[in-house]
């Protein structure tokens, strides 16, 4: 739509015939999308951006790039919040072309599929799932029964998604006015899940803000396992049960993370690092290949003999 149209919407005077066609965040934003800066912690950011235009504070529109609009605004993060919901997809579309079902591929009764559905040879789809617009799923896939895909997900090859999973469900985002008020950013990106990957029973992955929340080939994720949006899972990794990773958490390749071990949002964590049960992350891991302990985390060795030490304190 056209950025004039938004602005009216969001009762900001200013006059823009720019065609907008989403949203995003800084990094990834193109010509063609709107965005926003809320952090002095991303004026790098900022300055590189390839946004069409961005809501930022009167303070930062100094650092807004030429060929970029600023959209000066008190409050960037909610008129950000409030534009997302022009954007937000149907949550079911009446019109479409129905479900392309490859060869051998078994459909059980009981079992929804949307419209622009595509599902790839010698899958198994069990009763009462529910398959949503415009999901594609691969070769060789398995649906256990009661598993929810949201509209827009894709799914590999050779998978296997165990009873109770939902792939695709809104990630926690709102933005919170001075007086307190909750107002809700719309989740209009999707999940992505490679091949050969296998995720347990109860788990939720959520849908990205932007963009996608990605998990690579090969990964492993046990039961009641909770992934939040814009998150992304190397290849390999493996996610014991009742772990957490908040928003936009990156595993590098061949990460393992124990039981009811969790993440802040926002960091990274070094390939073939593992994290012991119920280890907190924090910060950003940057160094591969080694194992993490305790709350706030430390290396697994000093955590050990930290609690060798507390012992005979006890004693």
């Amino acid at each position: 739509m056209k950025l004039k149209e938004i602005l009216d919407y969001l009762n900001i005077s200013q006059d823009s015939n720019i065609e907008i066609s989403g949203l995003n965040g800084l990094k990834e934003a193109t010509n063609s999308e709107l965005s926003f800066l809320e952090s002095s912690k991303y004026i790098s950011s900022l300055k590189d951006t390839k946004a069409a235009a961005v809501f930022v504070n009167k303070e930062f529109k100094e650092d807004v790039p030429a060929g970029t609009l600023a959209i000066v605004c008190d409050e960037p993060y909610i008129n950000l919040a409030k534009a997302s919901k022009l954007f937000a997809p149907k949550l079911i579309e009446n019109s479409g072309n129905e479900a392309i079902i490859g060869e051998n591929t078994t459909i059980m009764p009981n079992v929804h599929l949307g419209k622009n559905v595509v599902i790839g040879k010698n899958c198994t789809i069990m009763h009462g799932s529910f398959i949503g617009d415009y999901v594609k799923i691969g070769d060789n896939t398995i649906i256990y029964p009661n598993i929810t895909i949201y509209r827009d997900c894709k799914i590999g090859d050779n998978c296997i998604i165990h009873s109770g999973t939902i792939i695709g469900s809104d990630g926690f985002g709102f933005a919170h006015t001075k007086e307190g008020k909750y107002i809700k950013i719309y989740q209009n990106g999707n999940v992505i899940i490679g091949s050969d990957v296998e995720i347990g029973a109860n788990c939720t992955i959520d849908r990205a803000v932007f963009s996608s929340t990605i998990i690579e080939d090969g990964v492993r994720i046990d039961n009641l396992v909770h992934i939040a949006h814009n998150c992304k899972i190397g290849r390999g990794s493996i996610l014991v049960t009742q772990v957490g990773l908040s928003g936009s958490t990156t595993l590098q390749p061949y990460v393992i993370m124990g039981g009811q071990s969790a993440t802040s949002g926002h960091l990274e964590i070094a390939a073939f690092s593992t994290i012991a049960a119920r280890g907190g992350v924090t910060k950003s891991i940057k160094e591969p290949k080694k194992t993490w302990a305790g709350f706030p985390l430390i290396e697994h060795r000093e955590w050990l003999k930290l609690q060798g030490k507390i012992s005979k304190l006890l004693k």
